[in-house]
């Protein structure tokens, strides 16, 4: 994947330069600073979705739900700003409703024994009917003064807080792998169940906690999404549903579990942004952009079904 980066910051910084002419790359408008930090600027989103579903993958289980939970949330708290609640409440019942998504997510697949595509696809449905019944065909502007401050305050001119705040997390997320007996019983689940509950670890217990996790982190895609955007429509993020399970599977995460992380899940994000900028850089239509990015996700599937092939050519 850092390969891949390289290859498209190259060809599209030929691509974008004068005249197309390699001498001429320094001046090319894809490696322009401005351009650079748009690419960052525009990943808190991703980045908040990419970890919440990453520990989740990691485990063995899928949440479709990321997207239309997070639009759901962005509205709860617009809509609750907008009616005088304090800030701090608002938060906290945002953040509630996209744990309690979660939750649902993971009774559905636990005791209901539904699977998780199915489960977190209905569930999905139902955030994204709430969304519409909420906004009534409208847009709710976000009125709070801190909240809007936080949507568009810059350090140095240049670097989003909310993009802080999302980097943060997900290197809390990575160490929490890495690092920690839970993060070890993260892997252990999605590569062995049956040999996670001989070891003692419950995963059910396990899979609840990181569906509900995952709603977390959700909610805070949604809450940065309204302060970024100072309003709260009902498309929201549901643009950006997938792109946290491409990345990851791009960044080394299987869809069976057991395997990959942070830093991979990253420079997934990373060379999914990098796409998108370049193919806006050169002029190419929204609508090719989706056609390309869907041809990223099944170059994603196509990579983690030739990591099943050879983990299984090894243990045979």
């Amino acid at each position: 994947m850092i390969l891949l980066l390289v290859v498209l910051v190259a060809v599209f910084a030929i691509m974008s330069a004068p005249n197309r002419n390699l001498a001429e790359v320094g001046n090319s408008l894809f490696l322009k600073p401005k351009n650079l930090m748009n690419i960052l600027n525009g990943m808190p989103l991703s980045v908040f979705l990419t970890t919440g579903v990453a520990m989740l993958m990691i485990s063995g289980r899928l949440d479709l739900s990321t997207g239309a939970n997070g639009t759901l949330c962005a509205m709860i708290i617009a809509y609750i700003l907008r009616d005088g609640m304090p800030l701090i409440p608002a938060i906290i019942i945002a953040i509630a409703v996209g744990i309690l998504v979660g939750l649902i997510n993971a009774v559905l697949v636990n005791e209901l024994r539904m699977a998780p595509f199915i489960a977190t696809l209905a569930t999905s449905y139902v955030a994204t009917g709430l969304v519409y019944l909420l906004a009534n065909k409208r847009t709710i502007d976000v009125v709070n003064p801190i909240m809007r401050n936080y949507g568009k305050y810059m350090i140095w001119d240049y670097i989003p807080v909310s993009m802080l705040f999302a980097f943060g997390f997900m290197i809390i997320a990575g160490v929490i792998l890495h690092n920690t007996k839970f993060g070890r019983q993260i892997y252990i689940v999605g590569s062995n169940p049956q040999a996670a509950m001989l070891s003692g670890i419950n995963p059910k217990r396990m899979s609840y906690t990181l569906f509900m996790i995952c709603g977390m982190f959700s909610s805070f895609a949604g809450i940065t999404f309204a302060a970024r955007q100072q309003s709260a429509n009902m498309l929201g993020i549901s643009a950006a549903r997938y792109q946290g399970i491409t990345a990851a599977v791009l960044g080394g995460i299987a869809f069976g579990g057991g395997t990959g992380g942070m830093a991979g899940a990253f420079v997934g994000l990373l060379v999914l942004n990098t796409f998108s900028n370049g193919m806006m850089v050169l002029g190419f239509s929204p609508y090719w952009q989706n056609v390309a990015n869907g041809l990223l996700l099944i170059f994603a599937l196509m990579l983690d079904f030739f990591q099943k092939k050879q983990s299984e050519k090894i243990v045979a």
